[in-house]
C-alpha cells in the first residue's frame, strides 16, 4: 500500500469483499467499515488514515471531533487484525492532544462509546490529554532529566502586574539606568520633575511590565533565550532597542523563578523536551506512542509543534531525522528559522511515512494569536505542504447552521478577504484561508442537519443606542422562548466582559418576569473568586477588630446565603459590641446573632486549627460544592507550599493576596464534560464572550453591540505612553520576534512591526466574528446600535459609531434579512 496515498487505505470494497469471512478479524473490520460508513466525507478521509503525516481543515460545525474520534478507534481495531502470535507484548497507543480540558472530556468519550458499543473492544489504546497535561506527564516520569521535582517545584500563571514581573523590572531598571533614562526621555523631554515622575510611573506599573509579559511569554514558547533576543536586537534600528530591554527583562524573570523553584506552563513543554533529547528516554516514549492525533492545529506554538513531531517520529525507521535534529531545543535553527517551518518540507515530501501525525484545525479559526504565542503560519504551512505530497483532507460540509447562516458566513469570509488583499496590496497574507462552508447531503447521518431557519433565520437590526438594543433582542428572546422554553438553547455573543456584565443587569429583570434563566458566564463560570473569599475571611480571622476586614467577610457570608441580608455597614461599624456583646447591650436580633455565631466560630477555628488546614476549613464552611472544593484544595496547597519555611499568618495573606490581585488562578472542574452542557443548556439564555463561545453552539444566537471600534477594533496607544511615539513596546516587540521566527531576511523596524501588529489584530478579530456567526443552527440575531460607548468601562457615554464594516455590507447582500422598527422579523 503506498503511503503517497492516504485514500488507497482498506475501501469499502476490499472490506466488503472479505465479510463471508465470519473470523473475528472479518467482523472487525465489518464493524469498522459500519463506523466509516456512518461519516461524511471528509470525516472518512480521516477514518481512511493508516500511516504518515495528515493535515485536516476542518470548517466550523464539520464534525471534526467525531470524525477524530471515530478515525482512532478505526486505528485501534486494525492493530486487533494482526494475529496475536505477532502482535508485540505491548501495543503502542493513540495520543490525541485538545486544547481544552473539556474537549478533552469529550473527544474520550467519543472514542470510549466508539470502541464499547460499536466495535465491542476494550476501551484501551490511547491516551487524552491537553497540550500541557501531555507535557507534564513526560516531565513528571523523568525528572532527573525534565529537572522538574514536582513536590519543589509551584506552578504559576503570572500577569502584568505579579510580584516576579514588577520585580524584574526593577532589577532591569537597577542593571540598566542609562537604558532606562533613554526610555524616560522618549521622543522628546523638557526635564520638568512633575513629567519626570509621571513618566517613571507609567514605565514603572505598565509600559515595562506589558513589555516583559508578552515578550516572555512568545520567547519562551518558542524556544528563543534572552541571548537569541540580544542578536536580534542587533539587527534592528529603533532608538529604544527593545528587544534588548525585553531580554533584560526576561532574563531577570527567569532568574527570579529559577530562584524561587517557581515555573510556568511554557517551563513544562520545555522540561518535556529537555527529557525527549535524551536518547534512552526519547525511545521510551516514542515506543508507547503509535501517532499523535491533535485537535486545534491553529491555535498551536511553535514549541508545542516541535513536541508533538517528536513523539509522532517514529525512530525505527531508519530514514527518520536524526534525534539531535528534532530533540535540541536551543538548536541555531530554531532561532533563524523554526524547524516546524525549517525541515517540515523534506519531512513530509520525502520521509513522511515516519511521521505518524494527524493535525486537525481551521485556520480560519484561528482567534488566540494576539494575546497568546498561537500561531496559525505553522497549521497553515503544514496543510501546504501535506497537500503538496497528496495528504490533505478536507471536511468543509457542515451541518450545525440554516443555509442563510452558512451564505452569510461565506459571504463574510470572500468579503473580508477581497477588501483586505485591496488595502494591502503588499501583504499577501489574508485574513482567511479561502475555504468555503458547504451544506451537507440530503442522505447525511447527522439527524436535523442544516436544520429550517427561525424567521429570517439571519436578522439584521440597526437599533438607536445600546438600550434600544437591549428592548429589541429581549422581546425577540420572549419570543422564542413563548413556547416551550425546554426545547430552546439561546446564547448572547459579546465582544468584552464588560458588555457582557451591562447586558446581565439589563435583562436579569425582564428575563425573571418571564421566567427565562439568565447565565452570565462571564459572573457564573469563574472559580477566581475563591482565593478573594478565602482572603476576606482570613484578614478577618487575623485582625477581627477592622470594621473593613468584618464588613468584608460578612459580605462573602451574605453572597454564599449563610447568613441573610441585612445592614452590614451597621454591624461593621463596631466590632467587639457585634461579635461579643456586653451585658448592658440591647438584644441582637435573630439574623445578628446568626451572623456573630458564625464569625465566632472562624475565630475559633483560627485558634484551635494548625494553620495549613485553615483554608480547607473555610472552603467547607462556605458549603463549596465539588468543583469549588477541589480549586480550594488547590489553593490551600499552593500557599501552604509557597509558604513552607515561613509558616505565619502573615506569610499566607501576603501570598493570597498576591494570587488575588496579580494573577490567574486556574480553577479545578468537578466534572469537565459538563461544562459545556452549563453553556449550551436549553431553556436558558447564556451571556458569553466571543472568545470562550468557540467550539459550542446554540438554536439562537445573538450579537450586539458589533461597533467598527471593537471589530475589527484599532491599535490605540494610551495618552500616557505617547511620549514613547505612536506604538506600544510590547506589539513592535512581538511583531519583530515573530518575522524571526518566520524565517524573515529582515526584522522589521519600529514602524513596519507596528503596521504588522495591526494587520495580525484585524486579521483575528474578523476570524473571531466568522467563530461567532457560526455558533448559530437556526437564527443568527446581528445589530450595530447607532450610538454606543466609546468604551464599555463608561456605558453611559453614548456618541456616534460606525459599525464593524461587515455589517453594513451584509445588510447590502441580504436586504431582506434586514428588520426595521416597522417590520417583524417573522
Amino acid at each position: 500500500m503506498s503511503d503517497d496515498n492516504f485514500t488507497a487505505t482498506v475501501t469499502q470494497e476490499s472490506l466488503q469483499s472479505q465479510l463471508s469471512q465470519r473470523s473475528p478479524i472479518s467482523s472487525l473490520r465489518e464493524k469498522s467499515l459500519k463506523i466509516r460508513n456512518s461519516l461524511r466525507q471528509g470525516q472518512q478521509q480521516m477514518a481512511d488514515w493508516e500511516s504518515g503525516p495528515l493535515a485536516v481543515s476542518a470548517v466550523p460545525g464539520a464534525g471534526k471531533s467525531t470524525g477524530m474520534a471515530a478515525a482512532a478507534a478505526i486505528a485501534i481495531a486494525r492493530q486487533y487484525e494482526v494475529p496475536i502470535e505477532l502482535r508485540p507484548s505491548s501495543r503502542r497507543q493513540i495520543v490525541v492532544v485538545t486544547f481544552t480540558r473539556s474537549a478533552a472530556a469529550n473527544i474520550k468519550a467519543k472514542i470510549r462509546k466508539y470502541l464499547r458499543e460499536d466495535l465491542s473492544l476494550p476501551q484501551t489504546g490511547f491516551n487524552v490529554f491537553t497540550l500541557h497535561g501531555l507535557a507534564l506527564n513526560i516531565a513528571s516520569r523523568h525528572p532527573q532529566l525534565s529537572g522538574l521535582q514536582l513536590e519543589n517545584v509551584t506552578l504559576i500563571t503570572p500577569s502584568q502586574s505579579h510580584r516576579f514581573i514588577r520585580t524584574a523590572v526593577e532589577q532591569w531598571i537597577n542593571h540598566n539606568p542609562g537604558h532606562y533614562l533613554r526610555l524616560l526621555e522618549g521622543h522628546q523631554f523638557d526635564g520638568e520633575e512633575t513629567e519626570r515622575l509621571r513618566r517613571q510611573s507609567v514605565l514603572r506599573t505598565e509600559v515595562l511590565p506589558d513589555l516583559a509579559i508578552s515578550v516572555i511569554h512568545e520567547a519562551k514558547s518558542s524556544g528563543i533565550l534572552p541571548e537569541k533576543l540580544r542578536d536580534w536586537s542587533q539587527q534592528t534600528t529603533d532608538e529604544y532597542a527593545i528587544l534588548r530591554v525585553a531580554a533584560g527583562l526576561y532574563e531577570q524573570y527567569q532568574n527570579l523563578m529559577r530562584s524561587r523553584d517557581f515555573i510556568d506552563y511554557d517551563d513544562m513543554i520545555l522540561a518535556a523536551l529537555r527529557v525527549l533529547e535524551n536518547d534512552s528516554a526519547r525511545r521510551i516514549e516514542q515506543n508507547q506512542v503509535f501517532a499523535v492525533f491533535e485537535d486545534e492545529a491553529q491555535d498551536s506554538s511553535p514549541l508545542q509543534t516541535r513536541l508533538l513531531e517528536i513523539l509522532a517520529s517514529d525512530e525505527t525507521d531508519k530514514g527518520t531525522r536524526g534525534a539531535g535534529e528534532r530533540g535540541k531545543i536551543n538548536n541555531p535553527s530554531l532561532s533563524t528559522q523554526h524547524s516546524a517551518l525549517s525541515t517540515q518540507h523534506s519531512a513530509l515530501s520525502t520521509q513522511h511515512s515516519a511521521l505518524n501525525l494527524v493535525r486537525v484545525g481551521d485556520p480560519n479559526q484561528a482567534i488566540n494569536s494576539t494575546f497568546t504565542p498561537a500561531d496559525p503560519i505553522y497549521f497553515r504551512q503544514f496543510c501546504e505542504e501535506c497537500d503538496r505530497v497528496g495528504k490533505l483532507a478536507t471536511m468543509d460540509q457542515a451541518g450545525r447552521s440554516t443555509r442563510i447562516i452558512i451564505e452569510a458566513a461565506n459571504f463574510a469570509l470572500e468579503w473580508v478577504n477581497s477588501c483586505y488583499q485591496a488595502q494591502n496590496q503588499q501583504s499577501p497574507a489574508s485574513p482567511f484561508r479561502p475555504q468555503k462552508i458547504r451544506p451537507v447531503d440530503s442522505d447525511d447521518p447527522q439527524t436535523n442537519a442544516n436544520p429550517a431557519p427561525v424567521g429570517r433565520g439571519l436578522e439584521l437590526y440597526t437599533p438607536q443606542d445600546i438600550h434600544h438594543t437591549v428592548k429589541l433582542l429581549s422581546q425577540r428572546v420572549i419570543e422564542l422562548f413563548a413556547q416551550d422554553p425546554t426545547k430552546v438553547s439561546a446564547a448572547i455573543l459579546v465582544r468584552e466582559n464588560r458588555q457582557g456584565r451591562w447586558l446581565a443587569e439589563a435583562l436579569a429583570p425582564i428575563c425573571k418576569e418571564h421566567k427565562i434563566t439568565l447565565y452570565d458566564v462571564g459572573e457564573s463560570d469563574r472559580r477566581s473568586h475563591i482565593p478573594q473569599e478565602i482572603l476576606a475571611l482570613l484578614q478577618f480571622c487575623d485582625r477581627p477588630h477592622s470594621p473593613d476586614y468584618l464588613k468584608a467577610s460578612l459580605e462573602v457570608l451574605v453572597q454564599r446565603q449563610l447568613i441573610p441580608t441585612q445592614d452590614l455597614n451597621a454591624l461593621a461599624s463596631l466590632p467587639e459590641e457585634f461579635l461579643y456583646p456586653g451585658p448592658l447591650a440591647s438584644p441582637q436580633l435573630e439574623s445578628v446573632q446568626k451572623a456573630a455565631h458564625l464569625c465566632r466560630s472562624l475565630l475559633r477555628a483560627r485558634l484551635e486549627l494548625p494553620l495549613y488546614q485553615l483554608i480547607s476549613f473555610l472552603a467547607l464552611t462556605l458549603n463549596y460544592d465539588k468543583g469549588e472544593l477541589a480549586t480550594a484544595d488547590k489553593l490551600a496547597e499552593r500557599v501552604n507550599q509557597q509558604i513552607a519555611g515561613n509558616t505565619s499568618m502573615g506569610a499566607m495573606l501576603s501570598a493570597l493576596s498576591d494570587i488575588v490581585s496579580s494573577e490567574r488562578f486556574e480553577p479545578v472542574e468537578a466534572e469537565e464534560a459538563e461544562a459545556e452542557e452549563r453553556y449550551t443548556r436549553r431553556g436558558q439564555l447564556t451571556i458569553i464572550t466571543m472568545h470562550k463561545a468557540k467550539g459550542l453552539d446554540w438554536d439562537y444566537v445573538f450579537l450586539p453591540f458589533l461597533h467598527e471600534n471593537l471589530i475589527p477594533g484599532r491599535f490605540w496607544v494610551p495618552p500616557k505612553s505617547q511620549f514613547l511615539g505612536d506604538f506600544t513596546l510590547s506589539e513592535v516587540a512581538r511583531a519583530q520576534i515573530r518575522a524571526a521566527l518566520h524565517g524573515e531576511s529582515d526584522i522589521p523596524n519600529v514602524t513596519q512591526a507596528w503596521e504588522q501588529a495591526k494587520n495580525l489584530k484585524t486579521s483575528e478579530e474578523y476570524r473571531l466574528l466568522y467563530v461567532a456567526m457560526t455558533r448559530a443552527k437556526h437564527l443568527l440575531w446581528m445589530s450595530a446600535s447607532q450610538k454606543a460607548p466609546f468604551t464599555w468601562s463608561k456605558p453611559e457615554n453614548l456618541q456616534e459609531q460606525a459599525p464593524c464594516p461587515v455589517f453594513p455590507a451584509l445588510k447590502r447582500q441580504f436586504p431582506k434579512c434586514v428588520v426595521t422598527m416597522t417590520t417583524s422579523p417573522q
